[in-house]
Order: structure tokens, then C-alpha cells, then sequence
């Protein structure tokens, strides 16, 4: 494929400026995506931070739903911060009634994790698959993966042991938010994915 993949980020809610910023400065073709049609026309799809209970009800509005759950099942390469992390978790705890994901990732993941957004932090993270500097992660009312099955395997964990980074074959989810911070290389490796994909 070209230099410059053909990506989208799930434009309907939460935040996809920030997102499309980074990958259109690593070289991407960003789509935002809000339409069956739009989605069919990417590569990949980053699932971006916002809130995952309400994404979920947007999908259905749009009718995206069923084609994200197709897509991602056909090998889609995605990418998920916090909600979409959620969104791409096969199982969920505690969701509000009638909650569902997206599925792909062998995880579950407990929303809401770290409290309220007065309870937002940022830290330094040891991810060896990225490199030796540490990565600066962003959590904002952010989920945990709680477990990680067979199928997944964790990037990053903080100090206590709590998995906040995982990935299956192409699709990776954080529960943090690189591109708040500027920090690239979680989009980097998605872009990798994308065009070992393609």
C-alpha cells in the first residue's frame, strides 16, 4: 500500500480532534467516520476516548453497529483509548443496563476505574514493546482490564499490577490517553498494523 494509509476515527463523540492530529502528523489519511460508507473506506479505525455508554448508543443510531462488529471481526486493525478500549472489550462489568461492546479484544475491562474526572492523573509507564523511554499516559475516568484472556496479551501495567495496555494481533487498546500528552508511538504501532494488514 502507499506511504500515507487510509485510516478513521469513530467521529461521534469524545476525542477525535486529537486523535486525527496525530495520525495526520505521522502521514495517515484520516476519514472521520460516522456512516457505514465512510467506515468501509479505511483501513483502520481508531476508537477514540469519550464516553463509552453513549458511543454505544450512537452506533446504533447511525447504524454503524453492525458493520463496526463485522468489520472488527474480519481483522479491521484498531486502536482504542479508554472508552474505545471499552468499546473494543469482549466482556464488560459493569456497564449500564443494556451496554454493549464491540468485542475483538479477549478482555474485560471495569469502567470508570479510578474514579471521578477530579481523580485524573498522569504517570510515566514502562512499556518494553515501544522502547526503553517510558510512555506518558493520561487517565481520565479511565477503565481497567480486569482480565486478560488467552487470546490477549498486556503491553503495560502500573505499579500495582493493574493491566492498562493490551493487544491481539492488530487491534490495541490503552486505557490511557497518549495523544493528550503528544506521545505518538501507540499510533505508530496501529499504523504498523494497518499496513501489515493491508
Amino acid at each position: 500500500m502507499s506511504a500515507a494509509p487510509r485510516v478513521g476515527v469513530l467521529a461521534l463523540q469524545g476525542d477525535v480532534r486529537e486523535h486525527v492530529a496525530v495520525l495526520e502528523h505521522l502521514g495517515a489519511r484520516v476519514t472521520r467516520v460516522r456512516r457505514p460508507s465512510e467506515l468501509a473506506e479505511v483501513d483502520g479505525l481508531v476508537l477514540p476516548g469519550g464516553e463509552s455508554s453513549v458511543i454505544d448508543k450512537l452506533t446504533r443510531a447511525f447504524e454503524l453497529r453492525e458493520p463496526l462488529v463485522a468489520a472488527l471481526a474480519n481483522g479491521l486493525p484498531a486502536y482504542g483509548t479508554c472508552a474505545g478500549l471499552i468499546l473494543l472489550a469482549d466482556r464488560i462489568e459493569d456497564g449500564i443496563p443494556g451496554q454493549q461492546t464491540l468485542g475483538g479484544l479477549d478482555v474485560t475491562v471495569r469502567r470508570n476505574a479510578f474514579g471521578t474526572q477530579g481523580d485524573s492523573f498522569e504517570t510515566g509507564l514502562a512499556v518494553p514493546t515501544l522502547g526503553a523511554a517510558d510512555v506518558r499516559a493520561t487517565f481520565i475516568r479511565a477503565p481497567i482490564v480486569s482480565e486478560v484472556g488467552a487470546r490477549a496479551t498486556e503491553l503495560a501495567t502500573l505499579a500495582d499490577g493493574r493491566v492498562v495496555a493490551v493487544e491481539q494481533g492488530s487491534l490495541l487498546g490503552t486505557s490511557f490517553h497518549p495523544e493528550v500528552t503528544g506521545e505518538d508511538r501507540f499510533h505508530r504501532r496501529f499504523l504498523d498494523h494497518v499496513r501489515a494488514s493491508a
